[in-house]
């Protein structure tokens, strides 16, 4: 048998190339989430955080979370027969992260246990969850959020709540009453209307009683596979709410046709569709003419989990970029000790800990769900958040998957998938542009807010005089006589930045806070934006460093 020249078979052996990211727990080497947990309340909870990071980064967790996204859902329109089926079917491994956040508690824990510091809890369960797999966050996430609207309803929380609280995951396609545990979907945006629902078409016809026929259409419908949505429909007295099962008291399929699944960018393992309604039976949810409000406070539900979705994937793309500069060598030195990469890796690590504070600060704000103080903070700093972080996400992927190269550029790793699915949370559940007016109206409607968010950032002031430049500008800004919808993003930005550099001067080490406020308050405006890896160059990047990736 002819054996290789020598010198070919050198040419052959793979050298200097980082190993798989598994084996880890992403828990134990994110000491901001650590420190988040204990300051926003749920410090309890840290052991149980860290037996589920030793699950999330084992081989297995990571495997599912690809063939989940290598094989994504299909749809079954018609049985063999030629009777409508309207049936989603998934690849093995969906269903195994399905049952996976089910079973910890990510779509109810804070409802059906509401212990102090349960949604702080949740929320850092959430974002260590979102560095691995985020499509089946999506179904998750909207469970979560209809226990509001339903629990004050007796009738449809008695059908619907022992069965949404249940940590089964019942993955079986038949009537929610033979489950033993259910997941939920919304359906909102008609193609007419997009964000503006009051230009909703679709109409609710009643049956008598809470009952109504719905007919119309849905051009996003979220999770066609749950067993029962949250819609919106023109009633006689107005947009309405509605619950429509996915299959009807009688045990025969609702009237829901699925018209086709969308072929997204990102967020492949989940489906999201086109529908038809045909008489699709649905209960009124709360009182004809009120469907707006209620949906706004799922929404609002929603939008939290935008941030920790986008702030776990930040967080999972500074995870992937400082494990391969730990491994990978270029010019004698591993990538990590190259003074511009190491400002690269520092600025991703400080935007990665800002987002990580402001989540779980916000998480801690539904977790006091009667105090009219947090109340207000909530309609303010939901929407700030949603804006800023989900807008620093893309940036952050990009700069990571730079990092790793041409390596990070490929399918067969995680990156790609991380920058397909990061645009997804800024245009989900209202895009930047309508976070920034929502942010307008809490100020418009309720003063308070600005009270709010000043007790929020004052503990803060006197501690560095670029942090107090900036909040004196963004308060000149906020009251500035003009328009003010043309300077909504401005302000949007400004409050985020804001209350993560207050956060970071009163709870981080210093090291982290100098850098933060060198770099994001240092020039006229709220942040310039640039590039990542513009720090100054006395900033302490060895700690940075070794604060994000303790395994280097």
């Amino acid at each position: 048998m002819n054996q290789p020249h020598p010198a070919l078979a050198a040419t052959h052996e793979v050298l200097n190339q980082a190993p798989p990211l598994e084996n880890w727990n992403p828990y134990e080497c994110n000491h901001p989430l650590q420190e988040g947990l204990e300051r926003e309340g749920a410090g309890a909870a840290a052991e149980w955080m860290r037996a589920r990071g030793a699950e999330l980064g084992s081989p297995q967790m990571l495997e599912w979370a690809a063939q989940a996204n290598r094989n994504p859902p299909t749809l079954r329109l018609f049985d063999a027969a030629g009777h409508r089926r309207d049936e989603v079917e998934f690849h093995p491994a969906y269903h195994e992260l399905m049952a996976y956040l089910k079973r910890h508690g990510a779509s109810a824990g804070p409802w059906s246990d509401p212990a102090p510091g349960a949604h702080v809890k949740r929320a850092a369960l959430f974002m260590l969850y979102a560095e691995v797999e985020d499509g089946t966050l999506c179904p998750t996430t909207m469970t979560y959020a209809v226990v509001p609207a339903i629990a004050r309803d007796p009738a449809l929380a008695a059908q619907w709540l022992p069965r949404i609280y249940s940590h089964d995951y019942d993955r079986r396609f038949i009537p929610a009453t033979g489950k033993s545990g259910v997941t939920l979907g919304m359906g909102m945006t008609e193609k007419q209307g997009g964000s503006d629902v009051r230009a909703n078409t679709t109409r609710a016809e009643p049956l008598g009683g809470r009952e109504y026929r719905i007919v119309g259409h849905k051009w996003f419908f979220s999770a066609p596979m749950c067993d029962a949505f949250l819609v919106l429909a023109q009633a006689p007295g107005g947009l309405s709410c509605f619950l429509m099962p996915r299959w009807t008291a009688e045990g025969k399929l609702n009237d829901i046709r699925i018209q086709r699944l969308k072929d997204k960018l990102g967020d492949r393992s989940n489906a999201g569709s086109e529908v038809e309604f045909w008489g699709a039976k649905a209960t009124l949810v709360g009182e004809e003419g009120r469907g707006i409000p209620i949906i706004l406070e799922m929404g609002t539900y929603c939008r939290l989990d935008c941030v920790l979705g986008t702030t776990g994937l930040i967080r999972a793309s500074l995870s992937q970029a400082m494990h391969h500069a730990s491994h990978r060598a270029a010019f004698g030195k591993r990538l990590v000790e190259q003074p511009l990469m190491q400002n690269v890796l520092a600025d991703l690590a400080l935007e990665s800990e800002a987002a990580t504070a402001l989540a779980l600060r916000l998480a801690r704000a539904f977790d006091a769900q009667a105090d009219e103080q947090a109340s207000l903070l909530r309609r303010v700093l939901t929407p700030a958040a949603k804006y800023w972080i989900c807008k620093r996400g893309p940036a952050v992927a990009a700069e990571a998957m730079e990092v790793l190269g041409g390596n990070g550029y490929v399918e067969e790793g995680v990156m790609a998938r991380i920058y397909r699915q990061m645009p997804l949370n800024s245009i989900w559940e209202g895009s930047g542009n309508i976070m920034c007016l929502d942010i307008l109206r809490a100020f418009a409607r309720h003063p308070r807010c600005l009270e709010v968010l000043a007790a929020e950032v004052e503990p803060a002031l006197g501690r560095d005089a670029r942090f107090d430049k900036h909040v004196a500008r963004l308060k000149d800004s906020i009251h500035e006589r003009g328009n003010p919808e043309a300077r909504a993003r401005a302000i949007a930005q400004g409050i985020a930045l804001a209350v993560q550099g207050a956060l970071l001067l009163r709870h981080a080490p210093s090291y982290v806070s100098e850098a933060f406020c060198a770099s994001r308050f240092a020039t006229e405006g709220a942040f310039g934006g640039g590039a990542f890896g513009n720090l100054p160059g006395n900033t302490n990047f060895g700690a940075l460093l070794t604060r994000a990736w303790p395994a280097s």
